[in-house]
């Protein structure tokens, strides 16, 4: 004779009508206070959002997903600097200097130029 006692589980079904284990239907078992399992839904994981000239992380904003990020107030979603939200500082500070070395480069030419005429 079989001794084992077995004991009933609950069997849980998807409270919404995607019925499929997909990476946007992710649940977690959970006892409600009546003693019930039910599924409860989770929510995706976001990236942290990265500079787009070196995919460094940008330092001072959230990592929420872009829907969450569309309803942020404006100062949450960027820094108060040139290119802020989008490229790191590093970046910004090296677009800033070859700027200033192309725009020196032209003045050079034109003086060499000038003086190439007399």
């Amino acid at each position: 004779l079989n001794t084992q006692t077995s004991t009933m589980v609950q069997r849980l079904t998807y409270r919404r009508k995607h019925s499929y284990n997909t990476k946007s239907n992710k649940v977690k078992v959970v006892r409600t206070p009546g003693g019930k399992l039910v599924f409860q839904y989770k929510k995706k994981l976001s990236n942290q959002p990265k500079c787009g000239d070196c995919g460094a992380k940008l330092h001072g904003l959230p990592s929420v997903r872009p829907k969450e990020r569309s309803r942020l107030p404006k100062n949450k979603r960027s820094v108060h600097r040139a290119y802020g939200g989008s490229r790191c500082a590093g970046c910004v500070k090296q677009r800033i200097v070859r700027a200033f070395l192309i725009e020196e480069q032209k003045i050079v030419k034109a003086v060499l130029k000038r003086v190439g005429k007399k």
